[in-house]
């Protein structure tokens, strides 16, 4: 086939930013096209033309949702590599941008995070006091209200879609962008407008200096990853064929049946226990004892 499957991911811009950055530019048009008029794209520069695209931007949504510089980094630079292991089929997908996005905002908002121990303790907030004040609002937020909050008045999204990315229903969705902008209006009077807001989140996003790691760097880890747990699949698999063919040499060949428990036989008494010495007994006892432990009476019986 002369169209390739990667030339969309080029294209399709929308939803990406909260700032966008333009520091890498899209291939120009005649580097995009092969003789024949399709893209001519490798996988790899396709999805290097993603990243550059979204990246940026993905860093600094990812710290309003969580207030972490660290952890934002660390989200993108993981989304992108799921991204890179799934490349087809991220690569097919009606909004490209919207899957890492989606990746990426979900591992943000993971709750394991705080069981880890460098996030127990909080990142020095923003260096302006407006800023600060923002940032501390949105982050008292619900997880979902946040995230609700940021796509659809950060990023840009309409309601059907917000709702979709955040798997709720529309009304669902409506009702926590609601919540969440009164909640930071209670805060922050001067937000009550949308325009205000969404202009204010991207004044936040954008005073952070945030930086995302290289695009080769972020396939390698991905490779980097697969190839481990592909190692770890191996070698669990083979475990479980040398326990298998231990247990097969150890177990026994042939069947053999347990041994049933005694049972009560009708119309035979029980054994009885033994009871008391009788006078005879007591007195044969003591004769045994008074006689000497050595000579012969003791190996021959005496005649009577």
């Amino acid at each position: 086939m002369c169209r390739s499957i990667y030339v969309y991911v080029l294209f399709r811009t929308r939803g990406c930013p909260v700032t966008q950055s333009s520091a890498t530019p899209l291939p120009a048009p005649e580097e995009r096209r092969g003789p024949c008029g399709a893209a001519s794209l490798t996988p790899a520069q396709a999805f290097d033309a993603l990243y550059a695209l979204c990246a940026p931007a993905l860093v600094r949504q990812t710290f309003l949702l969580t207030g972490r510089r660290e952890l934002a980094r660390e989200s993108v630079e993981r989304a992108f590599q799921y991204a890179w292991e799934r490349w087809p089929e991220v690569a097919r997908d009606p909004d490209p941008p919207g899957w890492v996005r989606a990746a990426a905002h979900e591992y943000a908002l993971s709750p394991w995070h705080r069981l880890r121990p460098r996030h127990r303790h909080p990142e020095p907030p923003p260096a302006a006091p407006p800023d600060r004040a923002l940032l501390e609002a949105f982050l008292t937020l619900p997880p979902t209200y946040r995230r609700t909050v940021l796509l659809y008045d950060g990023v840009g999204l309409d309601l059907p879609e917000t709702a979709a990315e955040t798997e709720a229903s529309t009304p669902a969705a409506a009702h926590r962008l609601l919540n969440g902008r009164a909640e930071i209006a209670a805060l922050l009077p001067d937000l009550a407008d949308p325009a205000a807001l969404h202009r204010r989140l991207t004044e936040v996003a954008s005073a952070e200096r945030l930086r995302a790691a290289k695009p080769p760097a972020v396939r390698l880890g991905s490779e980097r990853r697969a190839r481990f747990w592909t190692r770890a699949a191996v070698a669990f698999t083979l475990a479980v064929i040398g326990a298998t063919a231990l247990t097969l040499r150890t177990a026994p060949t042939k069947y053999e049946a347990p041994v049933p428990a005694g049972e009560t036989v009708r119309g035979v008494p029980p054994k009885p226990a033994p009871g008391t010495l009788s006078d005879t007994e007591l007195e044969l006892r003591a004769k045994l004892r008074a006689q000497t432990v050595h000579g012969p009476e003791r190996l021959l019986p005496e005649a009577r």
